[in-house]
């Protein structure tokens, strides 16, 4: 949806989102999980994320606290990492693949409800 006062795209995302923002939720992240991602996960707050302990490839899109996508990365594979984030606030991990398919850009703004 194009919002008129800005100008900003909004958009959803076709997936459940699942919300890490706990000490201990943010700490496990999916270290340690067999199965791939069929849902979404938002780390908050967060600005940067390694893949140690990962068994499965994921898409990552950083956002700022207003859920501006800042910075977008495709197919984070296991044992990688990404710096520190100028600007973000959360990190949304995705099923790999779902950057592309869902057309998720720099600029635009999630609708996490």
């Amino acid at each position: 949806m194009i919002n008129s006062k800005n100008s900003a795209l909004y958009r959803t995302i076709p997936f459940t989102v699942i919300r890490a923002d706990s000490f201990l939720t943010r700490l496990k992240g999916l270290m340690f999980r067999r199965t791939p991602l069929e849902e979404g996960l938002l780390i908050v707050p967060c600005n940067s994320i390694h893949m140690c302990f990962m068994f499965f490839s994921i898409d990552v899109v950083f956002l700022t606290q207003n859920n501006e996508i800042i910075k977008v990365v495709e197919n984070l594979k296991p044992w990688r990492f990404v710096p520190p984030v100028k600007g973000a606030h959360a990190v949304l991990e995705l099923p790999v693949g779902a950057i592309r398919s869902s057309s998720i850009k720099v600029g635009e703004f999630i609708n996490l409800q």
